[in-house]
């Protein structure tokens, strides 16, 4: 009964992380695109590099961490359910809608997690100065990490139905 209990700790503490993590990086791409790309234009030209400087890599690091800790307490979390595997798959095979709609959830967040690291963050890191870069090149990475960050956003509302719809039914 004890290493039941304990389980069901462990278990809860995992879900926990899973949701906090999920929304550190969703909260931030959706300032991203719903707050800080649309206001950057209205800033008076003097006042950008403050935001550029300060504020941007520091929404940057909890950007990329949150994504990465969502992914790695939801694989965490999917093993500790006992349905990392069928989830993968998709449920193909099994017959379980439950499956099913959490693996479309987790490729999307795959997916997404991986536009973070390999393409938002690459090119970010060109915009904001710490990979050196052309100002040709810093307008490319620009519009490269713009264009992957509202792809998440596309992705992050489907996702989210996956992940959080699957336990209304």
């Amino acid at each position: 009964m004890q290493e039941f209990v304990a389980f069901d700790w462990w278990l809860f503490f995992v879900r926990w992380c899973h949701i906090a993590s999920g929304v550190m990086w969703i909260g931030h791409l959706w300032y991203f695109n719903f707050t800080q790309t649309p206001t950057m234009p209205k800033i008076p030209t003097e006042l950008r590099p403050g935001v550029a400087k300060y504020i941007l890599p520091e929404a940057l690091f909890w950007f990329r961490w949150g994504a990465m800790f969502t992914i790695i307490f939801g694989l965490i979390l999917a093993w500790m359910n006992g349905y990392l595997l069928s989830s993968i798959k998709i449920g193909i095979g099994d017959g379980s809608t439950h499956n099913t709609t959490i693996g479309i959830g987790m490729w999307l967040g795959t997916i997404m997690w991986f536009n973070v690291w390999f393409i938002i963050w690459p090119n970010q890191k060109k915009n904001i100065g710490i990979t050196p870069a052309t100002p040709d090149e810093i307008k490319v990475a620009a519009r490269t990490a713009g264009l992957a960050s509202r792809v998440n956003t596309m992705l992050s509302i489907p996702m989210l139905y996956c992940m959080a719809g699957v336990h209304f039914y």
